[in-house]
């Protein structure tokens, strides 16, 4: 105070306490505005173009009705490299391909997170070293040999959706197929990462099924958010300070019961233990499979395939996506067992909706494209007259299904943005990116380019034949990112489609009805549901058609 008054005095100003007591709020109002707009000038200085942002809280707003069209708007508008500040932190997005390259591919001043700790919040992830440790445990728990394992599992759950969707067919109603495939990947995840069987179709208040909705009901815009956005160096310490009881309860919940398996699995001979995901993360703890960064890219086809020669022999280069020069040593293996409840986390977390969706959306297009879904049911009968059910290995004989797939993945992107924090102040093609900022991957405008992808709006399924793949550069496609740090359970995630849909098109034909139609469903289906983690393409309104077995002889045409 007396510094306050000496400060006053200096300019003959007779010191009240009115008269400090008003020029302490001056000051602190000073601070204040000061604490608003200071780091909205990172951008300009580095000469990337942005919207005007508002005090503390930057271009937040833009986002109210979801990410996909601003972000699309941002790029049409500011260019190829551009920006905004989400909050107080800048975001540089990126939708230059060959500039992602470099991005995505070289080990530049970046750093990648997951979940990591069995307490879920705001805050619980892990980076750098630590990702790496825990990235080189999982990558081989998803080499072929391990997915072969994962078969049994998917078709109990195969088996449940089946039952599910005769029901349907038998009755003749239409119905929402979204929520079918929801159950259906719920119990996957469940069985394959919680090691849980449910049906949770039938069994909608399975205490799994409970708790796992309450993972996603996340929303950016609750005011406590926006403060944190507004004051975020108060978001750590506080965060787990504020009382939340569905989040204690969930944690609690899936806590308990991943422990409670862990100690059941010690027991048990090794011979009788399930093989599930948790079971190769606990085989993990002592193994001494060691996996280098290099070695991380699981789109690579031949890159995980057998993991007990990754050690001495480098896996072939990825023709679309090339990885990371081999410059890593090998990591320590060690996992704990907060860890392994945190990578249980990310399986629902990345698992759940990214599956759903795209099975949803794969068969919503062909019910409104029955000329490709006939293609697809042909090449499915021809397989089934050399296989008695679809397997790890034998699935990837169906390549027009692989096409048709790819394109429901191009038009709905599992997530059509990611980000990676910059470490470093570092050039990349000539453009200066400053540490601090976190840099964005607009996948969903790079699938939407008409430079790249002519009449971006339609199913088209033949853009993805080894032809057209060939011509068309890499990194304008990218439904589950690319080179190291893409997604590692992206092998899992295609397995469990293709067996869905190669059994569902055995059986039925899936019909758009006329409450599909009224909807002008391919623009309604593209809207963005932005409560989901702020990153995927949920559909907004029910996926409504109908299912008839095929042996009806009902006709996709008529």
């Amino acid at each position: 105070m007396e510094s306050v008054v000496d400060f006053l005095n200096v300019f003959h100003i007779r010191a009240s306490g009115l008269s400090v007591t008003l020029s302490l709020f001056l000051i602190s109002l000073g601070l204040l505005y000061w604490y608003s707009i200071y780091p909205y000038s990172v951008l300009s200085r580095c000469g990337i173009k942005h919207p005007k942002p508002i005090p503390f809280l930057g271009n937040i707003f833009m986002f109210r009705q979801g990410f996909f069209s601003p972000i699309n708007e941002l790029i049409k508008t500011h260019g190829r490299v551009c920006g905004y500040y989400l909050g107080r932190r800048p975001v540089v997005v990126v939708a230059d391909p060959d500039m992602l390259r470099q991005v995505m591919v070289r080990d530049f001043s970046t750093r990648t997170c997951t979940l990591c700790d069995s307490n879920i919040s705001f805050y619980d992830f892990i980076w750098n070293e630590r990702w790496k440790r825990v990235r080189s445990i999982l990558t081989p728990s998803f080499s072929a040999s391990k997915m072969k394992e994962m078969v049994p599992l998917i078709n109990t759950a195969t088996d449940a959706l089946m039952n599910n969707l005769n029901v349907y067919a038998e009755s003749g109603e239409a119905f929402d197929i979204h929520k079918c495939f929801g159950c259906f990947t719920m119990d996957v995840i469940a069985s394959v990462a919680f090691a849980t069987q449910v049906d949770s179709q039938n069994n909608p208040d399975d205490p799994f099924v409970r708790h796992a909705q309450m993972f996603f009901s996340f929303s950016f815009f609750r005011p406590i958010m926006l403060f944190f956005i507004a004051f975020p160096f108060i978001m750590a310490p506080l965060a787990g300070l504020i009382p939340n009881k569905r989040r204690d309860q969930m944690n609690q919940f899936f806590i308990n019961s991943i422990q409670k398996i862990i100690q059941q699995r010690e027991e048990q001979p090794p011979e009788q233990r399930r093989r599930d995901f948790l079971q190769l993360m606990l085989d993990a703890r002592t193994s001494k499979e060691s996996v280098s960064l290099e070695h991380f890219d699981s789109a690579n086809p031949s890159g995980v395939t057998d993991h007990r020669n990754q050690q001495t022999r480098p896996p072939a280069s990825d023709q679309e996506h090339p990885q990371e020069p081999p410059t890593r040593r090998p990591q320590k293996k060690m996992i704990t067992e907060d860890e392994i409840v945190g990578q249980a986390f990310v399986f629902l977390l990345a698992g759940y909706e990214t599956s759903s969706n795209t099975l949803a959306f794969t068969c919503y297009l062909l019910a409104i494209h029955p000329e490709c879904q006939v293609k697809v049911q042909e090449e499915v009968d021809d397989f089934f007259t050399r296989h008695e059910s679809p397997d790890y290995t034998n699935v990837h004989e169906l390549k027009y299904l692989d096409m048709v797939i790819s394109e429901a993945l191009r038009l709905y992107p599992p997530g059509f943005r990611f980000a990676r924090d910059i470490d470093n102040d570092c050039v990349v093609n000539g453009q200066f990116l400053p540490k601090g900022a976190t840099l964005e991957i607009p996948a969903g405008f790079l699938h939407y380019d008409p430079e790249h992808w002519p009449e971006p709006e339609k199913f088209i399924p033949e853009r993805f034949t080894p032809e057209a793949k060939a011509s068309r550069h890499p990194f304008v496609y990218l439904p589950f990112g690319a080179g190291p740090r893409n997604c590692v359970g992206m092998r899992l995630a295609q397995l469990e489609i293709k067996m869905a849909l190669v059994c569902l098109f055995r059986r039925f034909s899936i019909v758009a009805c006329t409450e599909t139609k009224t909807r002008r469903p391919h623009l309604v289906a593209a809207q963005v549901k932005m409560e989901k983690y702020l990153m995927r393409i949920s559909p907004t309104v029910k996926v409504i058609v109908s299912a008839f077995r095929r042996n009806h002889h009902h006709t996709l045409t008529g």
